[in-house]
C-alpha cells in the first residue's frame, strides 16, 4: 500500500450546496459541502476523497478518525484514502476497519477476515467480516467520526453497502460517506425488492436488487425512510451523472472484489449473481465470473446458447465454450461445458431477466441434475417467487419479471426524495 502522498492540489472556484437533511428528528442525513461546477478540464469526476481533501476537510480536522475502506477507496493518482487522511493536516487515522475481502480485498469470498495491524501507519485494523459484522465498543472507543469510502457495485447482493449500514447503526457517531459512482448508472432500477424474512448480509432492508443509487444516496435513503438509525454525511462526488457508466468517469478502475474483473461483469452481475444459489457454476474459478456459467451436464451448452439467442433477449449474445475449474470452486478442477454471456448493448442490457430465463431453460432442459441451493438462491433473490417461477413454466417466469418490475418501479419512485445527481 503506497504511503507517499501524491495528491495535487489545486484552487478550485466553487459555490457551496444547500444542506439537504432526511427531514426526521430521531436521524439525520446531510451533503457537506462540494464544489457546483466542473470539477476538472477534462471532464473527470472527482470521488468524494478528493471533495473532501479539497473542499471539505474540516469535517474531520481535530477529531479521531475511524476509517471503513479497502484496496477501492483512493484517489484518481492511486494514492489510498488511509493515506490521505493518514497524512492529511490536522487529522488523526485511529482506527481502520475492512469489509468483506479484507482492506486490501484479496480474501475469497464469505472468507473470515482476522484483524491485525497496518504496517505502513501502524493503526489497528478490525475486521468486520469475521466474528462480528459490526464495531464494538471497544473497536470505537479511540474514535470521533467514522468515514466510508469503499467502490460499490450498484447491486444489493454486494455485502458492502450492509457492512456500511450495520456499522452506521452502531457506531452511534457521525459518519462521513465518501460518494463514489453506481458503476452500472445510476439512473437504471431492476429487479424485485427484498423480503425481509431473507434478510442477510447479502440484503439488509427492502431494496431493489440494481437499486440504482450511489451508497452516499443508499444511506440517505435508508435513514430518510426511517430504516437506519443513524448520523449520515455525505461527501458527494463532483461531476458525476446518473447516465455514467462507470468507464466513463475518467476515474481509474479497480476490481471491487476478487471475481467482478471488468465492467461487463458488473453489469451482468446483478443477474447471474443467482448461479451461485445452484449446483451450475458462476464462473468462479475461471478468467470470466459471472460472464459465464457451466456444468458437468450441459453437454448440451450449444443446444442451450441456440435457445438463448433465439429468444432476442436485449443487450447480450449467448455462446457455448469450455473452461477447466480451480482447485476450490464448484466443480473443481473439472473441464466443464458452458455458456458464455457478452455483453452487446449495455445500455439495453436488463441482467435480471437475462439470468432469469436462462436459469429457466436449463431447469428444463436438466430437471434432474438441477439442484437448488435453497438458503442461498433466497437470500439472493429475495425471497422464495424465483424458485417457484423458474420450476412453474414460461408463462410463471413471465408473472414474476412482470411483478418485479412494478416492484423495481415502486421502489425507483420511493428513492426519488433522496437522490443527490441529476
Amino acid at each position: 500500500m503506497p504511503v507517499s502522498f501524491a495528491h495535487r492540489h489545486r484552487s478550485i472556484l466553487a459555490a457551496l450546496l444547500a444542506a439537504l437533511t432526511a427531514g426526521c428528528a430521531s436521524t439525520r442525513s446531510s451533503v457537506a459541502p462540494s464544489p457546483a461546477i466542473a470539477c476538472a478540464a477534462n471532464g473527470a469526476v472527482l470521488p468524494g476523497v478528493e471533495v473532501l481533501l479539497r473542499d471539505s476537510l474540516q469535517l474531520v480536522q481535530g477529531k479521531r478518525v475511524g476509517l471503513l475502506t479497502n484496496h477501492s477507496g483512493r484517489d484518481r493518482q492511486g494514492t489510498s484514502t488511509i493515506d490521505l487522511l493518514h497524512k492529511a493536516p490536522g487529522v488523526r487515522l485511529t482506527a481502520l476497519y475492512g469489509p468483506e475481502h479484507g482492506l486490501r480485498g484479496v480474501a475469497a469470498a464469505g472468507e473470515h477476515v482476522a484483524s491485525s495491524v497496518d504496517s505502513a501507519t501502524g493503526v489497528p485494523i478490525y475486521s468486520l467480516y469475521g466474528d462480528v459484522r459490526a464495531p464494538t465498543g471497544d473497536m470505537l472507543k479511540d474514535v470521533d467520526v467514522l468515514v466510508y469510502d469503499i467502490q460499490d457495485v450498484g447491486a444489493r447482493v454486494y455485502t458492502y453497502e450492509w457492512t456500511l449500514a450495520l456499522t452506521a447503526a452502531a457506531a452511534k457517531r457521525p459518519v462521513i460517506v465518501l460518494d463514489r459512482p453506481d458503476p452500472i448508472r445510476g439512473d437504471r432500477v431492476e429487479g424485485g425488492v427484498l423480503d425481509t424474512a431473507f434478510r442477510s448480509l447479502v440484503g439488509q432492508f427492502p431494496v431493489a436488487l440494481r437499486y440504482g443509487m450511489t451508497v452516499g444516496e443508499l444511506m440517505r435513503y435508508l435513514v430518510g425512510t426511517k430504516q437506519v438509525d443513524a448520523d449520515i454525511r455525505v461527501v458527494p462526488m463532483c461531476g458525476w451523472r446518473r447516465s455514467m457508466w462507470y468507464d466513463q468517469t475518467g476515474i481509474p478502475r479497480v476490481n471491487p472484489s476478487p471475481n467482478l474483473r471488468s465492467l461487463d461483469a458488473e453489469a451482468l452481475y446483478p443477474g447471474t449473481v443467482f448461479f451461485e444459489g445452484v449446483n451450475v457454476t458462476e464462473g468462479r474459478g475461471t478468467d470470466k465470473p459471472f460472464q459465464i456459467v457451466g456444468a458437468p451436464f450441459l453437454t448440451d451448452a450449444g443446444g442451450i446458447a441456440r435457445e438463448l439467442n433465439g429468444m432476442r433477449l436485449a443487450g447480450v449474445r449467448f455462446d457455448s465454450t469450455t473452461r477447466t475449474i480451480e482447485k476450490g470452486f464448484k466443480w473443481s478442477e473439472q473441464t466443464i461445458p458452458m455458456i458464455e454471456v457478452s455483453v452487446t448493448d449495455r445500455d439495453a442490457l436488463r441482467p435480471v431477466d437475462v439470468a432469469v430465463w436462462m436459469l429457466r431453460v436449463i431447469y428444463r432442459r436438466h430437471p434432474n441434475e438441477w439442484q437448488w441451493r435453497q438458503s442461498s438462491i433466497d437470500r439472493l433473490s429475495g425471497g422464495t417467487a424465483l424458485r417457484a417461477a423458474v420450476e412453474g413454466g414460461d408463462d410463471a417466469v413471465r408473472a414474476l419479471l412482470a411483478r418485479w418490475e412494478t416492484e423495481s418501479a415502486d421502489f425507483a419512485a420511493k428513492r426519488q426524495p433522496y437522490l443527490l445527481y441529476r
